[in-house]
């Protein structure tokens, strides 16, 4: 995107969303794209500062989904690639009848007060056929 949402420092980090959409029937993944730093543009190229970059290596992160008809899937990681684009797995679901509209629900949070976090860039959310991860490794 041309724009991102950044965080400069917080104590409770705590983002979710939601999407309904008539999904063809199979199994995806939905994944959240993150950077440590601060994207920006000097002299036409693209740098990423980390100076603020901060907490994220002490706790882990959780994701979650959990969709219209009851599945749920959840998973955690420590965030420690500064300066560069990851897409971080939030979880996998299965459309078995593609005729009817899904509600996703997803987040992400990492919730302990003992310490501050920062420095954090969140990109965008993507839902994929799980057939199509492999890829986004390249990305």
């Amino acid at each position: 995107f041309t724009s991102v949402a950044y965080l400069q420092q917080i104590w409770w980090f705590e983002v979710d969303g939601e999407v309904e959409f008539p999904f063809p029937a199979g199994t995806y993944s939905i994944f959240i794209r993150l950077q440590l730093g601060r994207a920006s543009k000097r002299f036409g190229r693209r740098i990423c500062s980390t100076e603020h970059v901060h907490g994220w290596d002490r706790k882990p992160v959780q994701f979650q989904l959990w969709t219209s008809d009851g599945q749920h899937a959840s998973s955690q990681c420590i965030l420690n690639e500064p300066g560069k684009w990851v897409q971080y797995h939030i979880g996998d679901f299965i459309v078995e009848n593609g005729n009817l509209l899904t509600k996703i629900k997803f987040s992400m949070m990492q919730i302990d007060c003992t310490h501050t976090k920062g420095g954090l860039c969140l990109d965008s959310v993507l839902i994929c056929p799980s057939k199509c991860t492999e890829r986004l490794k390249h990305f």
